[in-house]
């Protein structure tokens, strides 16, 4: 993208100049290759990291810090983007246009932010361990919240089942058990080694010129360790089985959550994103008319498209007893849209939303930064206006291609515990 140099070995910088926003959005992320192994000293690294640095070290003295920047947020985020682990921080400022007195905010966040990283708050050589034990728990109570939500509960199961070879069925927090085993050193050695190795994309959004942020950042992060830089390995996309797996499991729960997974043969992106607007993307998509409105047989459908691995997914809430019905009424949606099936206000209905939906990117700050984030750390050169206008020139007939390249993989149902399939 023109908008994205290498400030140093391994960093880049993404600069998206605005001047219709009162405030300032800076963001700095490790990008790492997503593994059981790692996810979980990954999810906790930030989080510690977040609770204070060598000069503010706690949190009451960190708060104040950001409260002299005129209430300056710094966050701690964990984010899977495909088969890649994205950690670090977002901090929001006001534009330099809008402070007091004209006082730049640019500098002393980004410095701040780099100390994050860099001059973290240490205890003998290693991470406080009070602040490792109470992130953990954090951590912990985050990964059995999932839960709760059977419906999330439900699609985690799906991935986990579906990628159960792949780097993909890994949750971005990591899992329970590894969280509980990890030490201050253990953490204080892979931030060591993750900072040190992986790839750091840095992505400013305000009225701030290139050069001055290129500036504020290259002296925050000036003391970053650089290593053997390892390269991120390439995206796995597999096929189908032979047939396609079914799997059930019991909670006690009164609504069925239905979850089913696809893989899609096509190379044809932009195709299969209208594809799976047909499909259930959409309030007016096939799921929704028929399956809900129509047959009654959910409480709600929809339909999503990973596009980094070429992954189809469903998730719908039904009474278990329409469990068998629902399955084949989903499968038949899908190859309506393979036949094409639709008539021209449901295609100009899809293409509307997409429109509606990368047009309104540059009214969020934090909507771009996350759509960049994504783009950068699945190495996608892709900007909002080249998604659009590869949108705009697909045809039904790609469509209907890509529909039909999709095959069943996985199908999984979480029922309740008296119900019967």
């Amino acid at each position: 993208m023109q908008n994205r140099s290498e400030l140093m070995p391994g960093v880049f910088l993404t600069h998206l100049s605005a001047q219709k926003f009162k405030t300032g959005l800076l963001s700095a992320h490790l990008v790492t290759p997503l593994r059981k192994e790692t996810a979980s000293l990954n999810a906790l690294l930030p989080a510690v990291l977040r609770r204070g640095t060598a000069k503010y070290p706690d949190m009451e003295s960190l708060s104040a810090a950001l409260d002299t920047l005129y209430g300056a947020q710094i966050d701690y985020t964990v984010r899977k983007k495909g088969e890649r682990q994205c950690v670090g921080f977002v901090s929001s400022f006001i534009d330099d246009r809008y402070a007091p007195g004209g006082e730049q905010l640019l500098e002393p966040v980004a410095q701040l932010l780099g100390e994050l990283f860099l001059a973290p708050a240490l205890e003998n050589g290693v991470f406080v361990p009070a602040y490792v034990e109470g992130e953990k728990q954090n951590l912990i109570d985050g990964i059995r919240a999932i839960r709760n939500d059977k419906q999330d509960w439900a699609d985690v199961r799906l991935m986990q089942e579906m990628c159960a070879k792949e780097h993909y069925g890994v949750l971005r927090l990591g899992d329970e058990t590894s969280t509980a085993a990890i030490t201050p050193a253990a953490l204080y050695d892979h931030y060591g080694k993750v900072l040190a190795e992986s790839r750091l994309e840095l992505y400013y959004c305000g009225s701030a010129d290139r050069q001055r942020v290129e500036n504020a950042l290259r002296a925050a992060f000036a003391n970053l360790p650089r290593g053997e830089m390892k390269d991120l390995p390439a995206m796995e996309k597999c096929a189908a089985p032979a047939a396609p797996r079914y799997f059930t499991e019991e909670m006690d729960i009164t609504q069925g959550k239905l979850s089913m997974g696809w893989r899609c043969a096509t190379d044809d992106v932009p195709a299969m994103i209208l594809a799976n607007l047909l499909f259930g993307g959409t309030s007016n998509a096939k799921l929704f008319m028929n399956v809900r409105e129509k047959l009654s047989l959910c409480y709600y459908a929809s339909s999503s498209f990973a596009r980094s691995k070429g992954i189809l997914t469903v998730a719908c809430g039904i009474e278990p007893k329409n469990y068998d019905t629902a399955v084949a009424e989903i499968n038949a949606q899908l190859q309506a849209v393979a036949n094409g099936e639709w008539e021209d206000w449901e295609l100009d209905g899809a293409m509307a939303t997409m429109c509606s939906s990368l047009t309104s990117l540059q009214d969020a700050q934090g909507a771009q930064e996350n759509y960049y984030l994504g783009q950068n750390a699945t190495d996608t050169d892709e900007t909002p206006e080249d998604l659009l206008a590869a949108l705009q020139a697909v045809t039904p007939q790609r469509i209907r291609d890509a529909a039909a390249s999709c095959t069943l993989d996985t199908v999984f149902f979480l029922k309740g515990k008296e119900a019967a399939v």
